[in-house]
């Protein structure tokens, strides 16, 4: 049974809802170019006149609001293509401001690059026009998921002294490892489906990711108020959205951080949060960061976040999947709901923007609260990684089994990749493109790839933070992808996926320069310059990160490192005409080991 959340006691209750019904407009602003950006603004039907109210915003790439075959709900916010928390919101004495990104929705413009300069210093033009309305008190905040997680951190940056507090939820940190290349590997199956996706949108068409629902009852993005009749002005815009670039085909192009963007000039650090430190810092603004130890990368963004941003924030990691609508933990049924319940994610985010932009009551310092995966339990901390951790190395040893004894003999074992390996099509990596996060039983899955197993544990292990392996290989091949998976076996040899890391052979080399932000992996630049092939059938050493977890193996389970060269239904094959073979060494100077960052828990046995 799921333990009650600590979100309920570090965040107040929600505020109460005051008003009742909503009105909604649509409209264009003209930024400082000349280029139009269509917004909607939806305000408390029943308000006085003189009320002055917080501002959130969302600032949307995949349409701020769409028209419908049916005729508008009355009193309600204008639907979008996300959970309708904006109705959730203006009840409780909350403006919103959905905007369309430039080049995208009803938006006049060209989408150079995500996040370009451009897309983002028109948000902070929307932010000091609504700042200065008079229905706005001068508190703006924002929120989203995904793509508009990151406009929100953005906003920060934009030096607009309103913004006071932004919501960032399952967004990216560094676009490179995050999700074009990640571990260097081109994250194939999500780009392509993003960029298909985004083509049709930008087309005016509903994309295949929406439910079958939506697509019936959609007829395309939502114009703006005075356009809805001839639709010329849409028209306009959906012709400048063909100049678009393909997302695709520029990061199909990429292998190195330092390549170039497509032909835009830009690199894929010109777009990543990461980048824009020093404006996010020197904004002051409070940021409630969400993040997920089983959707893509962001749990590891959250503790980025956290350990690199001086900004008073409250992070959270749970075990969602990309939308936080159900729940993710291999350790529950498939599907089931998440924890904490999606009204109460909309409590605190509501409780979070009553105290920052009304009550100028921002968060002090930091906090971060964690869920235990096998425990099913959350926790709170100020400090990650926790004090009170230990490194185990966990060494791979003959007959596949894995030790904290480290082998004194010399050895090798053979393994052939197996190019049909999966994680298959629900995934931490496909569930971002609003799928849903299961990972069943691996246990047939396993048979495909070189396994290490450790004995059953004597005592509950708590595995807290980032895994790190060593792998001391031999392959026949000058490139590869390295997958390396960490699982908990069960007393009915049940197999359950705790995480994952994966890094390209030409890639291997550490950096011994400091690393751009606060990094809990072995730090690699990913540029040219250090990019090389392997020596074919020479022992070379790679080692590099996991993704972050929070654990609790049960006694009685064993632990499993289990090693791929494939995942085909979501990264690229490496190399692609070639099957490698691989000597993964297990003794001696070659000592293959995976380091676990273990937990001691009070009255535990060591």
């Amino acid at each position: 049974m799921h333990s009650l959340t600590p979100i309920a006691d570090l965040l107040a209750a929600a505020p109460d809802a005051r008003y009742r019904g909503v009105t909604a407009t649509s409209q264009y602003l003209t930024m400082r170019d000349g280029t139009q950006i269509a917004i909607d603004l939806m305000l408390p039907a029943d308000r006085a006149a003189d009320t002055r109210l917080p501002v959130i915003m969302i600032m949307a790439r995949y349409w701020r609001s769409m028209a419908m075959r049916v005729p508008d709900r009355p009193n309600k916010a204008l639907i979008g293509p996300r959970e309708p928390i904006v109705d959730f919101l203006i009840p409780r004495g909350f403006a919103v401001v959905v905007v369309d990104a430039r080049g995208a929705g009803a938006s006049r413009g060209v989408n150079r690059f995500p996040w370009s300069p451009e897309e983002r210093a028109d948000y902070g033009e929307v932010a000091a026009w609504a700042a200065g309305q008079p229905w706005s008190n001068g508190q703006i905040g924002a929120l989203g998921i995904s793509y508009e997680g990151s406009t929100a951190q953005y906003l920060l940056g934009a030096g607009v002294p309103a913004v006071k507090a932004v919501a960032p939820m399952e967004y990216e940190f560094d676009v490179y490892p995050d999700v074009a290349l990640p571990g260097g590997i081109f994250n194939q199956a999500f780009i392509r489906q993003w960029n298909d996706s985004n083509s049709r949108l930008d087309s005016n068409r509903t994309s295949s990711l929406f439910p079958a629902l939506a697509r019936l009852l959609v007829t395309g993005v939502r114009p703006v108020d005075s356009d809805r009749k001839s639709r010329t002005l849409l028209a306009q815009a959906l012709r400048e959205h063909q100049a678009n670039t393909n997302v695709y085909e520029a990061i199909s192009r990429i292998t190195y951080r330092d390549d170039q963007f497509g032909d835009t000039g830009a690199t894929l650090d010109d777009f990543s949060v990461f980048s824009q430190r020093a404006a996010i810092e020197a904004s002051g603004g409070a940021m409630f960061v969400w993040g997920s130890w089983l959707d893509g990368t962001t749990a590891d963004t959250v503790l980025r976040t956290y350990n690199t941003l001086g900004n008073p924030q409250i992070g959270v990691i749970g075990a969602w999947k990309h939308e936080m609508t159900a729940h993710g933990s291999p350790y529950d049924k498939p599907k089931a709901k998440p924890n904490p319940p999606h009204v109460q994610q909309w409590d605190a985010l509501a409780g979070f923007f009553e105290r920052t932009l009304r009550g100028n009551q921002p968060p002090t310092g930091k906090t971060l609260l964690y869920y235990t995966l096998g425990e099913e339990a959350w926790h709170q901390t100020d400090v990650f990684p926790l004090p009170n951790t230990q490194t185990q190395a966990w060494y791979f040893r003959e007959g596949n089994a894995l030790s904290p004894d480290q082998p004194t003999g010399d050895g090798a074992d053979t393994y052939t990749v197996d190019p049909e390996a999966s994680t298959g099509l629900t995934n931490r990596w496909h569930t971002q493109m609003a799928r849903p996060l299961v990972y069943a039983d691996r246990a047939s899955h396993d048979r495909r790839l070189l396994t290490y197993t450790s004995a059953p544990l004597a005592h509950d292990m708590e595995i807290t933070g980032y895994p790190v392996v060593t792998l001391h290989i031999a392959s026949s091949e000058d490139d590869g992808a390295f997958f390396v998976y960490l699982e908990d076996v069960d007393e009915n040899g049940v197999v359950r996926y705790l995480t994952e890391g994966q890094l390209r052979g030409l890639h291997r080399q550490l950096s011994g320069q400091p690393a751009p932000y606060w990094t809990g992996m072995p730090y690699r630049t990913f540029t040219r310059a250090d990019g090389a092939p392997l020596p074919r059938g020479q022992f070379i050493e790679l080692t590099f990160g996991l993704q972050p977890t929070s654990v609790l193996i049960r006694r009685g389970h064993r632990v499993r490192v289990a090693i791929a060269g494939a995942d085909k239904d979501t990264f690229a094959r490496i190399p692609s005409d070639a099957i490698p073979t691989w000597q993964v060494g297990r003794g001696g100077v070659y000592a293959s080991h995976i380091q676990l960052p273990v937990v001691h828990r009070k009255g535990a046995t060591s």
